[in-house]
């Protein structure tokens, strides 16, 4: 102990001073490690690893200076005394260890060890896991102090976690062994995540091994599953990682002359990322990859430019028709990173954005296949990017994002560190926040029009110096180059890439349960979706109802996780309801009026929520349906006669001790108050983030209900309900007595 505080003192360190210290176990005997910290003493358990060869298990803990002796006194009672059973003092540790050493760096390692590079000298990044001790930021500053003493470069972003701070290195493992000081700092280290910049600037023989190394392991389904349907420039599916996961007959285009081929390269990039995603993922990891979906191609523009011969609603109705005229009965998701390239219509419908909606209604196909239609949001003004995030939220959505029916994708990122590390430069964004490329319908506030992106996914990010912002391999998502003679990988970021990584999980979906409706796929993904941390530290001004909207026109409603969208579609405390309903109805002579409500028993089990008492609940309902678009005189607003929507469709939850007449007639004269324009909103449950105000926006409504167990045992049903719509008001179309589907998740949460 005593040559190691010296050491520290000798760097320059005069707080944190100790020495951290290795056990072992015994061979194929549990260490008993939860002993080993002493919170009194300030002994901290910083890790603990299991060989799995040798069944051992090993605890590194970092013992203060001058509380060795805690150790010494541990090891004294087992010697010289014993319990009141004839045992000695702290045998059920003790008996587990079988050596006790000074840790080096091998104890602080805890990634797997075929992540440690074969070259000592090899400069690269690393994860560095702080311990929190005493004083976090007093922790994070000894340690940058003694980092930039020692010659290493830093990443300027933190992640903070309970009980440890992450911070990103960059050096060599022979600068990290030499460094005593440093390694005394540290609870554990890994490797850091590889990049896109690794694997775009590999010379292409090396490219190619990684490749076969990932096909050997890849497994992608056959001919009759899930496809997705890119609209887009093309896809050159002679690639290798491509091939096996489209057919030649399943490449289309809207123009012969085109060809189907991909000129550009944007369409190609987005099929490697809605086949596999980042590649960066399944290149580095080892295992199996089963993909249960395979791609379409339309081509429908030569370049990634606009081509304004032709509306671009007509441009999508053909190109979606390609695909089905050949494939009539195929399962599909249609995505499309084709928009305009401003936000000026502020979510007014535009004749584009009608079409899509028509589109996804079916209203050709007198509504026998609605589809799920994924859209990129758009992406900013690239002169404004030095000015993110307030550019961001002045910028708005592109046409036609604003479709009601579609699935409208902004970007998010998690892509934080340059690599190599470029002198001056940085990134613009924070991990976790938005994307520099994401619009937003923040300036469509006082509108009627629908809340913006839906959701978000990974888009990547920017670096950014004293001048100017550009694009960097490192902070984009990995791909499928378009000249695989060339380079086997190339980058894709923005909107673009986020809406063919949304793409992709919504055919894993369908996937996984090929009986859900598309309006069913929509709902469990913005169901499944959460904030970041940093999304709401960024972008949530305050706890009110209007803050949470606006967190939502900028961040949509979060980042939509699969596993807990497959969790819902299974679990049998989800309810998960797809049904339909006639909104209005019109007998002889009279006005028509609203016919159908639709009541849902919530299944929760009341008894066990009671046991619960005050704990914490959330309960998310998510409300998804599509409408027949009425553009024209509607785009100037939504009152009276004159609506967009086919129809609207809400929903409530009744009050504590409220019966189902009282519910009924509560909800029957909020819709007559609605309908005559009377409705101020009020008078629901004020523990929604949201509220009626905010949430019944276009055909996608979500809100989250907070309180605590023993409140929520109190209600017991959900009621789905109409709203006006041109179907009722516009008689001589003869939709009056039309039905309507809808799907309808509910889910609780708690922290238990």
């Amino acid at each position: 102990m005593g040559k190691a505080v010296q050491l520290q003192r000798q760097a320059g360190i005069e707080a944190g001073l100790g020495l951290q210290i290795e056990f072992k176990s015994q061979p194929s005997i549990e260490l008993a490690f939860e002993s080993l910290a002493r919170s009194r003493q300030h002994i901290e358990l910083l890790n603990v690893r299991h060989d799995e060869a040798a069944q051992t298990t090993f605890a590194t803990v970092f013992v203060p200076d001058g509380q060795l002796k805690t150790f010494e006194n541990l090891v004294t009672q087992y010697l010289e005394n014993d319990t009141g059973k004839g045992q000695p003092r702290n045998a059920p540790l003790l008996n587990t260890i079988q050596q006790i050493r000074v840790a080096t760096f091998e104890a602080l390692w805890t990634d797997d060890k075929s992540a440690l590079p074969a070259d000592a000298e090899q400069s690269l990044w690393w994860e560095f896991w702080l311990p929190v001790r005493d004083d976090r930021e007093s922790v994070l500053q000894r340690f940058r102090s003694t980092a930039g003493a020692c010659g290493f470069k830093i990443s300027q972003h933190v992640l903070y976690f309970p009980e440890r701070t992450v911070i990103n290195v960059h050096g060599t493992l022979a600068q990290i062994t030499q460094s005593m000081a440093l390694l005394n700092e540290v609870a554990e280290i890994r490797r850091a995540k590889e990049t896109a910049e690794f694997f775009d600037a590999l010379e292409p023989n090396e490219q190619r091994q990684w490749v076969d190394e990932l096909l050997a392991r890849t497994t992608i389904a056959d001919n009759v599953s899930v496809h997705i349907c890119l609209l887009d420039t093309g896809v050159n599916a002679g690639h290798p990682l491509l091939a096996p996961g489209i057919d030649v007959q399943d490449l289309h285009t809207i123009n012969t002359e085109w060809g189907a081929h991909d000129n550009h390269g944007h369409g190609t990039g987005l099929a490697g990322v809605a086949l596999y995603g980042d590649l960066v993922g399944p290149l580095t990891d080892s295992g199996p990859v089963a993909i249960n979906h395979r791609l379409e191609s339309v081509k429908v523009l030569p370049a990634a430019a606009g081509n304004q011969d032709e509306p671009f609603g007509a441009l999508t109705i053909q190109a979606i028709a390609e695909p089905e005229f050949a494939q009539p009965e195929r399962k599909r998701i249609f995505s499309m990173a084709i928009t305009s390239t401003d936000g000026r219509d502020r979510g007014r419908p535009s004749a584009w954005s009608a079409t899509v909606d028509a589109l996804a209604f079916d209203v050709l196909g007198e509504r026998l296949t609605p589809r799920l239609i994924i859209i990129s949001a758009g992406n900013a003004d690239e002169s404004e990017y030095l000015n993110y995030p307030a550019s961001n939220l002045t910028d708005a959505v592109h046409d036609p994002g604003q479709a009601w029916n579609a699935l409208c994708v902004g970007a998010y990122t998690q892509k934080a560190r340059i690599d190599p590390p470029s002198p001056g430069y940085q990134p613009l964004a924070p991990a976790g926040s938005l994307s520099p490329f994401s619009t937003t319908s923040l300036n469509w506030t006082g509108s009627p029009w629908p809340l913006k992106p839906d959701v978000v996914f990974e888009g990547g990010n920017l670096a950014k110096d004293s001048q100017w912002a550009c694009t960097h391999s490192s902070l984009c998502l990995l791909t499928a180059n378009h000249q695989p003679h060339k380079s086997l990988f190339s980058t894709t970021w923005a909107t673009s890439a986020a809406s063919a990584l949304a793409a992709r999980m919504a055919a894993q979906i369908l996937a996984a349960y090929p009986q859900l409706w598309p309006e069913t796929i929509r709902a469990l993904m913005v169901h499944s979706a959460e904030w970041t941390e940093r999304m709401q530290q960024d972008f949530l001004t305050g706890a009110k109802k209007a803050d949470y909207a606006g967190l939502v026109r900028t961040c949509g409603f979060g980042v939509p996780d699969l596993g807990r969208a497959l969790w819902s579609a299974a679990d049998s405390l989800t309810l998960i309801v797809e049904d339909e309903l006639q909104p209005f109805m019109k007998q002889g002579p009279k006005s028509p009026t609203a016919r159908d409500m639709h009541l849902h028993l919530l299944p929760w089990p009341k008894q066990e929520l009671l046991d619960l008492g005050e704990t914490d609940v959330e309960m998310r309902v998510t409300l998804s349906y599509f409408v027949e678009p009425n553009p024209g005189v509607a785009e100037r607003g939504v009152k009276g006669r004159y609506r967009y929507e086919s129809h609207g469709l809400r929903f409530e939850v009744s009050r504590p001790g409220e019966d189902e007449t009282d519910f009924r007639q509560r909800i029957n004269q909020r819709a007559r108050d609605e309908e005559e324009g009377i409705y101020q909103g009020g008078g629901s449950d004020t523990r929604w983030l949201l509220g009626t105000r905010s949430r019944h926006r276009g055909s996608l409504h979500s809100d989250i209900w907070k309180g605590t167990a023993a409140d929520l045992s109190g209600l017991g049903m959900l009621a789905v309900y109409p709203a006006l719509g041109w179907w009722k008001t516009l008689l001589k179309e003869g939709r009056v007595n039309n039905r309507a589907r809808y799907s309808l998740v509910v889910s609780i949460k708690t922290q238990q």
